[in-house]
């Protein structure tokens, strides 16, 4: 997944996008748009965030991510990720924070690809290295 984020056409949705300049949902979203990445925010109590339209859940999208990161607290990642899986997503990423046993298992249980150790802002700093 990590070589997905070579191609920047790819299409990033952050899950737990926000117009609070002290989340980090917020932080990863604006860096990741500075970074030319291809991000689109996810949260449904939100119209727009940083000036692009945000939608209420992956499934609105247009088309599928090549990433869906999380950037929520996990028992809602773990809602969002079951409902997920049921319809086929895969490529998983969530921040530290967001992450917890019952989400790697799930997903090592659906063969699902997913990161869960590393930060997205990192990674991307650093993709000449992967």
């Amino acid at each position: 997944m990590i070589d997905s984020l070579k191609d920047k056409d790819n299409l990033i949705a952050l899950i737990g996008a926000s117009n609070d300049k002290n989340k980090y949902g917020n932080k990863i979203l604006l860096d990741l748009l500075a970074k030319n990445y291809n991000v689109v925010p996810i949260n449904h109590k939100e119209d727009s965030i940083a000036g692009l339209k945000a939608y209420s859940k992956v499934q609105d999208l247009p088309s599928r991510p090549s990433i869906i990161n999380f950037v929520v607290p996990p028992e809602v990642g773990l809602n969002i990720t079951k409902e997920l899986v049921e319809e086929g997503y895969n490529h998983f990423w969530y921040q530290p924070g967001a992450e917890s046993e019952n989400l790697s298992n799930l997903l090592t249980q659906e063969d699902k690809d997913f990161i869960d150790d590393k930060c997205i802002m990192v990674v991307t700093r650093l993709s000449s290295n992967y």
